[in-house]
């Protein structure tokens, strides 16, 4: 059979799925999922690589550096830890151009590799498939022995087996939903939240309850749902992949026409024996074998069954795997495309202006100008003076003391007041007098230059400008010319 024959073999009818949801009954009700527990190197991966994700969300809001937490998040009050450095309001511009490098990642990554994400870090699906299904398959067996429970009356046996599995969801729903709280408002105020009584912390106690609720929700009985009908990653794939982007696929050359093994009898079919094992392991409840479909969340279960059921015919592993349209048809890897490569030049610039940025971020921020509507002001023994508002953002967890000196001039700085110590994570405002010789006052904006210093060490230049009187100079000028204009008129 010819290529052209099999294309059309695999093609013809094959639509028709797309017309329809795989969890949806043709009577409109729901179609419940029961998926086969899937064993083979890509699940035994994705649980180790599941549970170091799980170790990191529920082990990182314990981390802590010099007291503060490691991780934080509040979007509340607009307080943000990344790896042990804080960030707040002020940084809101740091914050936008990462979302801009996050969402052009995004692009880039699924042009590339499709929806590797949703398979492998999603934690719909971490939680899903290496959390929840597994209770799912320790307490009522395996997925027929679960149908059968789901559909047999109520019995002692399956009251017992839903009480225990219902409490478990309940409690690792409870569990995360308090890691999650700890990621925006910090370990220490969760603990306060838990040890004191509800009515000093309602909102704390609120949004433990509304989290909870939510999650025991989602994977008690929304479960693959919230993939298929609420995620809009899936659906962003028509407009983000293309033939050379690496998804779970058929291939269907190989593999078509399919059809049974039947003994002592040389086999004219391709490899696919029909078995169904990669649709019973589907935890969307989709046939890979009909192409790439929004419902696939790339969990590679499909994979393994494929490769077990290969390996116990003696058949060639990777009927379905990780490849690209045009890798099954025309045998070419083929990833670097122009879209690719233009993603990857905007990627590059947006992480270098990001890095720029981070490495270049001051920890204290000093802005000085000449106070609005004030004109100079002369003062006693021959001085003139401006006023000048200062303001000072300490961006660290440290308390910080400042010192302002002419670096150009002599002169003298005098702030109103004595606060010069600016608490972490404040913005403190004050003004002060800049005092100059009226004689070293040659232009009517004379500049300066202002060293900022904290702990004895220059932490920023600023340049600004000094107003000053120089009327009589002007006038001294202008007489001069008038005079140098007579001599010449006498000598003509």
């Amino acid at each position: 059979m010819n290529e052209n024959n099999v294309k059309n073999v695999e093609i013809e009818g094959s639509e028709s799925f797309r017309d329809s949801l795989g969890i949806v009954e043709k009577s409109g009700k729901r179609k419940w999922v029961y998926p086969k527990e899937p064993k083979g190197r890509f699940t035994n991966a994705r649980n180790v690589f599941s549970g170091i994700l799980l170790i990191v969300l529920f082990g990182t809001p314990f981390i802590d550096i010099n007291g503060h937490p490691f991780m934080l998040f509040d979007i509340i009050n607009r307080k943000f830890i990344l790896l042990g450095f804080p960030f707040g309001p002020h940084d809101f511009y740091l914050l936008g151009l990462t979302m801009i490098t996050t969402i052009v990642f995004i692009f880039l990554f699924t042009a590339v590799f499709g929806r590797l994400f949703c398979g492998w870090v999603c934690p719909q699906t971490v939680f899903m498939e290496s959390v929840f299904r597994k209770i799912d398959y320790w307490i009522e067996g395996d997925h027929r022995n679960q149908r059968r429970l789901n559909e047999s009356s109520w019995t002692g046996e399956k009251t017992f087996k839903k009480g225990v599995k219902y409490l478990i969801y309940f409690s690792i729903s409870f569990l995360t939903a308090n890691m999650l709280l700890a990621w925006i408002i910090g370990i220490d105020a969760l603990e306060k939240i838990v040890v004191a009584p509800i009515s000093e912390h309602t909102s704390g106690f609120m949004a433990i309850t509304l989290f909870t609720g939510l999650f025991y929700w989602i994977f008690i009985w929304f479960r693959e749902q919230a993939c298929i009908l609420v995620c809009p990653y899936g659906r962003l794939q028509g407009v983000l992949l293309d033939h050379n982007s690496i998804v779970i696929a058929y291939d269907y050359l190989r593999g078509e026409p399919r059809g049974k093994i039947k003994r002592n009898e040389e086999r004219k079919l391709g490899d696919c024996i029909a078995c169904n094992e990669c649709v019973v392991v589907c935890p969307t409840g989709i046939d890979i074998r009909n192409g790439t479909q929004l419902e696939c969340v790339n969990c590679t279960a499909c994979i393994d069954a494929c490769d077990n059921v290969m390996d116990k015919i003696k058949k060639p592993r990777g009927l379905i795997r990780y490849v690209s349209q045009n890798g099954i048809k025309e045998k070419v890897k083929k990833i670097f495309t122009t879209r690719v490569i233009g993603y990857t030049i905007v990627q590059v610039l947006l992480l270098s202006l990001l890095t720029f940025f981070l490495t270049t971020r001051s920890e204290i921020d000093v802005t000085i100008l000449r106070s609005p509507g004030m004109f100079y002001q002369e003062q006693p023994n021959d001085k003139v003076s401006n006023l000048y508002d200062m303001k000072v953002l300490n961006k660290t967890f440290d308390q910080k003391n400042i010192e302002v000196k002419l670096l150009n001039r002599e002169g003298e700085i005098k702030i109103l007041g004595d606060n010069k110590s600016i608490d972490p994570q404040e913005a403190a405002l004050t003004k002060m007098f800049i005092l100059l010789d009226k004689k070293s006052i040659a232009t009517m904006n004379t500049p300066l230059v202002i060293g900022v210093y904290s702990e004895g060490i220059e932490i920023q230049r600023i340049n600004t400008s000094f107003l000053g009187p120089v009327e009589k100079k002007e006038h001294v000028e202008e007489h001069n010319d008038k005079d140098d204009s007579d001599k010449k008129e006498d000598h003509k």
